[in-house]
């Protein structure tokens, strides 16, 4: 009788663990069934299929930020990006790249590749890697950080970055208006190759916050040449017509930045009342969501004294 039992017992647990591991079997399968190995993604150039996980990524134009404010694996990145301050720890580990750069391209292994609408060898990189490429300004910078996300299968954070930070840029705005005054115009300027620009409301450089968000007013003479191309070359003798109240300065320290020391510098009012503000151009170049939050503090800390 002792023997019939223990031999019953046996047998029911014999049945239980086939039953658990069919079941564990089962939902693996289910499991795997539910999670696609690629999704596809709706392109400029139409629908291409890339990783729904990408983990080997290369980024061959400036939205290097936009994947690392996602938590995006990067292997490979272009030399703007590598060169940033701000970048250089999370970067510290990816390689220095370009899109002519096909053997070392290859070696990384990247299972997706981003860039831009007019690089080199896009063909080719697509035989290596799926290859998204965008056109600058093509979309707004915030929609442009939401493609990225839809790219990376991450839309969701990426659209929650972006309604937080609107709502922080404008309340920013806000406060600095009624700092400045609502008729107070800003001006920003970099030096580059020895020559000046001034930008509009979409070329980096902080500009997307300062116009777009935060509706803080550029120079008329600024508005009738830089907003359309989002760029304006001019010369010194004229820099005065293109100065705000207040004036930011991306300004690298390795151009030649002597028109600083100028008569027709030093007297225009935004110098003589302290109110030029100097950014690092290398930090400043960009609008990913990292650049972007820099910007944003950067912006609050000097026009409220905070």
């Amino acid at each position: 009788m002792k023997k019939l039992t223990f031999l019953l017992i046996l047998l029911a647990a014999l049945f239980l663990a086939a039953c658990n591991s069919e079941s564990t079997e089962e939902k693996d399968e289910a499991s795997a069934e539910t999670t696609p190995e690629t999704i596809t993604y709706e392109s400029e150039t139409g629908p291409i299929e890339v990783p729904a996980d990408p983990q080997r990524v290369i980024v061959l134009s400036t939205y290097a930020g936009n994947a690392m404010a996602l938590d995006v694996p990067l292997v490979g990145v272009d030399s703007w990006s590598k060169m940033n301050p701000r970048f250089e720890e999370e970067l510290a580990d990816v390689e220095e790249v370009a899109e002519d750069d096909l053997e070392k391209i290859i070696e990384l292994d990247p299972d997706l590749i981003i860039g831009s609408s007019t690089m080199k060898n896009i063909d080719k990189l697509n035989e290596i890697a799926p290859t998204v490429t965008f056109t600058y300004n093509n979309v707004d910078y915030l929609t442009q950080h939401l493609e990225i996300g839809k790219v990376v299968n991450k839309e969701e954070e990426a659209q929650a970055w972006i309604d937080d930070f609107k709502e922080r840029a404008q309340t920013a705005g806000e406060e600095i208006r009624a700092e400045i005054g609502e008729d107070a115009t800003v001006s920003v300027i970099e030096n580059f190759d020895k020559q000046i620009y001034v930008f509009g409301d979409a070329w980096g450089r902080g500009t997307e916050i300062l116009y777009q968000e935060m509706k803080l007013k550029m120079p008329a003479k600024v508005e009738e040449m830089a907003l359309k191309d989002g760029y304006y070359a001019l010369s010194q003798e004229v820099l005065p017509e293109y100065m705000g109240d207040y004036v930011i300065f991306s300004k690298d320290s390795e151009q030649d930045n002597s028109f600083q020391e100028t008569d027709v510098y030093k007297n225009t009012e935004a110098v003589k009342n302290g109110h030029v503000f100097e950014a690092n151009a290398k930090e400043f170049y960009f609008n990913d969501p990292l650049s972007l939050d820099y910007q944003l503090e950067f912006f609050k800390e000097n026009f409220l004294a905070q």
